[in-house]
């Protein structure tokens, strides 16, 4: 009888086991911040589109991704609102080291309509709007020129999934894809970026690409911050304390659950037993 017991007990276990692991891996119709590929794609849109820029430009940065920044964009992103971040303004608030920070935004609906891809080209293509001599746009181009900012080189991007419509844009459901940039640029009164040969502006840094790269500038820095105005981000870490505390204690309890009935049975062999 213990060891039918037992086998009784371990698939419990196992079920209530398979249970937890599945709320907490549930799918979701769009990549975290954390996702390789999303990340990749994110950072070599933003590169192919820095390099193809007409005329050239002679000291663009090579651009890397950024975790805090991407923190920044999901923070915000999960608004689901068609505006711009206040906090933009305000020194450190969207990331530990840059003072300046950059953000652009996208919307749409409903879910399919996004790609990074689309996204971007999206951003892009107000580059016809922009006359690079005068400076000057015929119609929205913002987007556009801090895509092509030359001396900013993270980016950190994040989609949000918004079931109840994005404010200012849609009561649908939509999406909404949020990108920050450091350090931020769009600066009144200059160009985006310096015309002329490619990399001939790169100082110490070598070509890639048509960009100025730097091993130094360009490393991958893992911060210890998240934005503290995200309040998602404190129920984030609480949900994730608890599931460590479930994960844990239920074999442990699965385990001294055995061994008290074990136990029992030594003291009392027939207690039971059945016909």
């Amino acid at each position: 009888m213990g060891l039918r017991l037992l086998f009784r007990l371990l698939s419990f276990a196992a079920l209530t086991g398979s249970t937890v692991h599945s709320q907490s891996s549930r799918d979701t119709p769009f990549p975290d911040i954390t996702d390789p590929s999303f990340i990749s794609k994110c950072v070599d849109v933003h590169n192919r589109y820095r390099s193809g820029v007409s005329p050239t430009a002679s000291n663009m940065f090579h651009m890397t991704w950024d975790v805090a920044l991407a923190r920044s964009a999901r923070g915000w992103a999960r608004n689901c609102a068609f505006f711009h971040n206040p906090r933009l303004e305000t020194p450190r608030e969207l990331h530990p080291s840059f003072s300046h920070v950059g953000e652009n935004i996208w919307v749409g609906a409903p879910y399919s309509t996004f790609s990074v891809e689309r996204a971007l080209k999206t951003w892009y293509d107000e580059v016809y709007h922009y006359d690079y001599n005068t400076m000057s746009c015929s119609d929205v181009c913002g987007h556009y020129t801090q895509v092509v900012w030359a001396t900013s080189y993270k980016v950190g991007c994040a989609v949000q999934i918004c079931p109840d419509g994005v404010e200012k844009f849609t009561k649908n459901p939509g999406v909404i894809f949020v990108c920050n940039y450091g350090e931020g640029g769009n600066f009144r009164g200059e160009h985006p970026y310096r015309a002329g040969t490619s990399c001939s502006e790169c100082g110490s840094g070598r070509c890639r690409g048509k960009l100025c790269y730097d091993a130094e500038r360009d490393k991958s820095i893992n911060y210890d911050w998240t934005p503290a105005w995200d309040p998602d981000e404190a129920s984030s870490a609480s949900n994730s304390i608890y599931l460590r505390v479930v994960l844990i204690s239920r074999p442990l309890a699965i385990l001294f659950t055995f061994l008290g009935v074990y136990g029992l049975q030594v003291l009392y062999p027939n207690l039971f037993a059945y016909e």
